[in-house]
């Protein structure tokens, strides 16, 4: 990945995990929500986290792996940030552009992984 390229995804990974704190202040305070928010805060920061990790690797195999985790952690963003949707009337259109934001995430990572395979980066 060009160094450009890694320099904006640490900014999108880092602004995913803010505005996803800043959706999940304004929830409603229910223990069922606050089951589904405190999942959702965990995730969203761990993608912005590993994906800076991803990029110290110390090998091709290390930064694939922990791409790999960044993808499995902005995908399950998009599981918590789905159930949201269907509890509450709180943010759905930040909601939804979270959800957007998690996609592009997750096929990001998916083609930085091909890529990394096939260069044998």
């Amino acid at each position: 990945m060009r160094k450009k390229n890694a320099q904006d995804l640490v900014a999108r990974t880092r602004n995913f995990a803010l505005a996803s704190l800043r959706l999940c202040a304004g929830l409603p305070k229910s223990t069922e929500v606050g089951l589904v928010r405190r999942q959702l805060v965990r995730a969203a920061t761990s993608v912005g986290a590993n994906y800076r990790a991803a990029r110290r690797a110390k090998s091709r195999r290390d930064f694939i792996a922990k791409l790999s985790i960044v993808e499995e952690e902005a995908d399950e963003c998009i599981y918590w940030l789905e159930l949201l949707q269907e509890m509450t009337e709180t943010g759905q259109a930040q909601l939804r552009a979270l959800q957007s934001e998690a996609d592009q995430l997750v096929a990001i990572v998916v083609a930085s992984k091909k890529t990394a395979r096939k260069k044998g980066l």
